[in-house]
C-alpha cells in the first residue's frame, strides 16, 4: 500500500490501480476549479469597487463646474498629521463640488467634521510657544512684528523674504516673528538665515493655537469647528486660521501684524492702535471698507477683542473677505465714535495706495517719456504718503518685475539683501 498526502487529507491508493489514479486526478481539478471560481469572484469585486471609485471621482470632477461662483484665492496649504493637503488639491476640490451639489439640489447643509490639523494640536514644540514669544522679544525690540505663514515651507519665496527684508530696512532694530509650523523647521531656518547673518532679529516659531484662543471668544468657535458642529465651508480653511491667528496674537502680545505680500518703506514707530482704510467715498473722504492685512494695536485692546468676538459669532467659510475684510469693517462701523474704542483709520495711502485692480501697472516698464515722469512721480508719491504698499498677491504674485518698474524701483530701495530684483 501506498499513501499520498493532498492538503493534509490522507488517502489510501492501492499500487498500480488505474481507478484510484483516475479519483485523485479527479480530486485535484475539482480543487483547481474551485480555486480559480473564487479568485474571478474577488478580482470582479475589486474592479467593480475600483469603477465605483473612478466614477465618483469622474462624477466630482463634472460637478465642479456648478459652483462658478466660489471664488477660490491663491494656493494655501495646512499641515495634517502626515501629509501637507495643497489648497487647490483635487481633495479640496471635490469639498468645493460636493457642497456645490447639495446646495443646487437642497440637500440640507453641508457640514463635515474635520481632520485633526496640525495647527490645531498642541505638543512638545508647541507648548514652548509663550516662553520663546517672551524671550523673543525681550531682546530691546523696536518694534515687535508677527507675520503667519500656515503654507509649505518651501513656498515661502522671494516675494515673502523681501516683506521680511522690508521691515529691517526701515526698522533695524525690530523684531518680526513668523507664526508657523513649517516655517519653524531646519528649512525654514535655512531660508531666514541670510537675515540672521546681516544681525536681524528674525525667528519662525510654531504656535501653540489652543493656547491662543484660550479665554477669548475664539475659543469656543475652535471647539465647534473640531467637533464639526460648524461648517469650515469652502474657502480654504488656511485663510481664515490667519485671519483668526493675526487677532489673537495681537490680543494677548500686542504689535504690528503684516501679511507677507507687503512692502515696508517706512518706520511704524510713531502708530499706535491702527487700521487702516482699502477704499473712501470720493465725495465724501469717508472710507467705505477697512482691510485687515495690516493691523497695529496693543495688548488687550478691546477693538481686537470686538473683532475675534464678531469672528466667532458670524463666522462664514463660503463667503471670500467675510472673516477677513469684510469682518473689520462691519465692526468699525458699530463701535466707532463709541467711547473706550481709541483707535485710528488711516486713509489708503497709508497701506494699500493702489487698488488691487490696478496694481499690474506698477510692475510695468515705461514706455515712454511720459510713463517715466509718471514712474518718477509715483515713486516720489510713494515715498512722502505710504508707510507701506500692499501687493494685493492674488492679483500679482505671477507678474514679473519689469526694468525700470515702480515695484523695481521700490524693492531696490527697500531691500537689505537685494536679491533677484527682477522676479516677483
Amino acid at each position: 500500500m501506498m499513501t499520498a498526502k493532498i492538503f493534509v487529507c490522507p488517502v489510501v491508493i492501492p499500487a498500480k490501480s488505474p481507478v484510484a489514479f483516475m479519483i485523485l486526478f479527479a480530486l485535484l481539478m475539482f480543487l483547481m476549479l474551485t480555486d480559480s471560481i473564487v479568485s474571478n469572484i474577488s478580482l470582479e469585486s475589486a474592479a467593480f469597487t475600483q469603477k465605483e471609485d473612478s466614477q465618483s471621482l469622474q462624477t466630482l470632477t463634472v460637478t465642479r463646474n456648478i459652483k462658478s461662483d466660489v471664488v477660490l484665492p491663491l494656493s494655501l496649504t495646512v499641515s495634517t498629521k502626515n501629509n501637507i493637503v495643497d489648497g487647490n488639491s483635487e481633495h479640496q476640490n471635490s469639498l468645493v463640488s460636493s457642497l456645490g451639489v447639495r446646495e443646487k439640489h437642497g440637500i440640507g447643509k453641508f457640514r463635515r467634521k474635520l481632520p485633526e490639523h496640525e495647527i490645531f494640536m498642541s505638543d512638545e514644540l508647541t507648548k514652548k510657544f509663550h516662553g520663546r514669544v517672551l524671550e523673543f522679544f525681550n531682546r530691546g525690540c523696536e518694534v515687535h512684528f508677527f507675520m503667519t505663514w500656515i503654507s509649505k515651507v518651501g513656498s515661502f519665496g522671494r516675494r515673502e523674504i523681501l516683506a521680511a527684508e522690508s521691515v529691517f530696512k526701515s526698522h533695524p532694530n525690530g523684531c518680526l516673528m513668523i507664526l508657523s509650523r513649517t516655517m519653524d523647521s531646519v528649512q525654514g531656518y535655512r531660508i531666514l538665515k541670510p537675515l540672521l547673518d546681516l544681525g536681524f532679529k528674525v525667528i519662525a516659531v510654531a504656535p501653540d493655537f489652543p493656547f491662543l484662543v484660550k479665554n477669548t471668544p475664539a475659543e469656543a468657535w475652535l471647539d465647534d469647528m473640531k467637533s464639526g458642529k460648524k461648517d469650515p465651508g469652502v474657502i480654504p480653511l488656511a485663510q481664515n486660521l490667519s485671519n483668526l491667528m493675526r487677532l489673537v496674537v495681537l490680543y494677548k502680545y500686542g504689535g504690528v501684524y503684516l501679511d507677507t505680500d507687503f512692502i515696508v518703506m517706512r518706520s511704524f514707530k510713531g502708530l499706535k492702535n491702527t487700521i487702516g482704510a482699502q477704499s473712501i467715498d470720493v465725495v465724501s473722504k469717508n472710507w467705505t471698507r477697512l482691510n485687515n492685512a495690516v493691523l497695529v494695536f496693543d495688548m488687550k485692546h478691546p477693538l481686537v477683542l470686538k473683532f475675534i468676538e464678531e469672528f466667532a459669532l458670524t463666522f462664514d467659510g463660503n463667503k471670500w473677505g467675510h472673516n477677513g475684510p469684510y469682518m473689520v469693517s462691519r465692526v468699525v462701523r458699530r463701535v466707532e465714535g463709541r467711547p473706550g474704542y481709541n483707535f485710528t483709520i488711516l486713509p489708503p495711502m497709508a497701506f494699500y495706495p493702489v487698488d488691487w485692480i490696478k496694481i499690474g501697472g506698477l510692475f510695468k516698464m515705461p514706455k515712454d517719456r511720459a510713463g517715466s515722469r509718471w514712474i518718477e512721480v509715483k515713486v516720489q508719491q510713494l515715498k512722502r504718503q505710504t508707510y507701506g504698499v500692499h501687493l494685493w498677491n492674488k492679483q500679482s504674485s505671477k507678474l514679473v518685475v519689469e526694468e525700470g518698474s515702480v515695484m523695481e524701483r521700490l524693492m531696490a530701495q527697500n531691500c537689505v539683501l537685494c536679491k533677484h530684483i527682477y522676479s516677483s
